[in-house]
């Protein structure tokens, strides 16, 4: 849906509400006009139910609204003497039509200063979930949204088992293009394992599907900070057309809305304008090697060849912080280590059991067909990756039969522009092209754990419409479920320094707060 046919379909409901309602208007001793006049009639409408004029703000926040349509459905009802139960299931079950059977055919008459108290504890706990959820949907859509680390691909910044506080606000939050969804659930609803959000999911039909029309088109609130070079970043994996993220030979295509496809947490280490290359797993920015924040620690795979003995992981992780996979090759002898830092790597080439260490590396020139842009073209691999032009909104660049394969997902896919070649021509929405204008930036996202990442080396470009926002609060973390990492505990994701936990602090200023409200009560009791 474009913003012209969303703007359409808001106009058609204001008509619909104003057809359904007007009489009850003038019952309630308004203007029958007066329920016909958009953003108007719901500030009108509040003040007939006796509800704040803010509501009409919720009506008209995606997600929110779908919590906020049946309670106003409900209220006008009751605003007119209908306060059964069967009244308050029909006003739901009709979505909001039983207004016309009031407005229409039934006697009703306008009760001014009704009760607005819940007349039972099971309406007062009703009344009060419903706005906790809407509370938190406003806070988890626009503000904060928790996050769990699923993988090692950040580790030594970000540990698997670290829950974050990801910032929707400092890039600025997106508005959500998927309407009709469960509240802060993503694309799956647990337990039940079946999708949260209403969508057809055949890659052939996504845009001719008559539910497909209630997706938004993608707009985002001004944030205050733009990503810069080395900055974690949580996004939706732009490859994300699978309904299992490990399946990769699906029975069809699957196509997944962008702010329902797969989050993901990595380093952004190029940003619009950049030239990147990695040379032997190492980033170069315009030719010069990327210098990481002091946090960030990087890690390689390697091959060791043991003594006699098996090692022991207890003392790897402890002596030397090696915490990721340790398999065992079918010789008896040679271990692959799946990530160890330099600074480890120093230390444990001195370990007792180690006969030799090497580098697990794949040379520059030797083509993986899993990397990006899967093109018998270009041979590189995870190692050994670019040059590559990462292209910045309202920058041109040359298109030619060489770099198309790198270029044309980004114009099909991202750009949504029809892109063909015909012989040695390169046609965009059926015109020949030798050039093309970005109208978004990209960015190039890579795990700091080099050889145990599924990141743009695999995909290619990350345009900022996936973009979810930034993480800047750890604030619980857990090695399994029995070793709470406490030194973690509210620590700052960025920042440069050994992090510092702030738990102590927060538990001080929490108990101050309920010693305050409890010293604040027996205050006003005893007045």
């Amino acid at each position: 849906m474009t913003i012209t046919q969303w703007l359409i379909f808001i106009l058609v409901i204001q008509i619909i509400h104003g057809i359904g309602t007007w009489k009850l208007y003038v019952k309630a001793g308004r203007q029958a006009w007066e329920a016909f006049i958009p953003v108007y009639n719901a500030v009108i409408l509040m003040k007939i139910i006796n509800r704040p004029w803010w509501w009409t703000i919720l009506l008209f926040v995606p997600i929110v609204n779908l919590i906020m349509l049946p309670v106003v459905w409900v209220e006008t009802a009751r605003s007119f003497g209908k306060n059964q139960y069967m009244d308050t299931f029909l006003a739901v079950i009709s979505l909001g039509f039983y207004n016309f059977y009031l407005n229409y055919v039934a006697d009703v008459t306008y009760v001014e200063n009704r009760d607005l108290d819940p007349k039972s504890s099971s309406g007062d706990w009703t009344s009060s979930i419903l706005f906790a959820i809407v509370a938190a949907t406003i806070v988890h859509t626009y503000f904060i949204q928790p996050f769990t680390i699923p993988s090692s691909s950040l580790e030594k910044s970000l540990y698997i088992g670290d829950f974050l506080f990801v910032s929707k606000f400092h890039y600025g939050a997106r508005v959500p293009m998927t309407t009709v969804a469960m509240p802060m659930v993503h694309d799956t609803i647990p337990v039940a394992n079946v999708k949260s959000y209403l969508f057809n999911d055949n890659y052939d039909k996504r845009n001719t599907s008559l539910i497909n029309k209630t997706q938004l088109p993608y707009m985002r609130l001004p944030g205050f900070e733009s990503i810069e070079r080395n900055d974690i970043v949580v996004f939706n994996q732009p490859a994300d057309t699978l309904v299992n993220m490990d399946d990769f030979n699906p029975d069809r295509n699957y196509y997944k809305p962008i702010d329902k496809k797969t989050n993901l947490v990595k380093r952004c280490v190029g940003v619009p304008g950049d030239s990147l290359e990695v040379r032997d797993g190492y980033v170069y920015i315009n030719g010069q090697k990327n210098e990481l924040p002091d946090r960030a620690k990087l890690q390689f795979s390697y091959y060791v060849v043991a003594k006699n003995r098996t090692f022991n992981p207890v003392e790897l992780k402890n002596r030397y912080d090696i915490t990721d996979r340790i398999i065992l090759l079918n010789d008896g002898k040679t271990y692959y280590f799946s990530a160890i830092t330099d600074e480890a790597l120093e230390r444990f080439k001195n370990h007792p059991n180690v006969v030799s260490i090497t580098k697990s590396t794949t040379e520059k020139g030797t083509r993986d067909e899993r990397v990006f842009p899967h093109n018998s073209s270009y041979n590189w691999n995870y190692d050994n990756f670019g040059p590559i032009y990462i292209p910045k909104k309202g920058e041109t660049v040359a298109l030619n039969m060489e770099v198309i394969p790198i270029y044309k997902r980004l114009i099909s896919e991202y750009e949504n522009k029809k892109v063909t070649t015909n012989g040695n021509q390169i046609l965009i929405e059926g015109q020949p092209s030798t050039s093309y204008t970005f109208t978004q930036d990209y960015y190039w996202m890579m795990g700091d754990n080099r050889n145990n990442s599924i990141d743009s080396r695999g995909w290619g470009f990350v345009p900022f419409d996936h973009v979810v926002g930034k993480p800047v609060l750890i604030w619980m973390s857990w090695d399994g479920l029995r070793n709470p990492r406490w030194e973690r505990w509210f620590t700052t994701v960025g920042g440069s320094g050994k992090p510092v936990s702030y738990l102590i602090p927060f538990l001080i200023l929490l108990a101050a707060w309920f010693g305050f409200n409890k010293w604040r009560k027996k205050k006003k009791e005893a007045q």
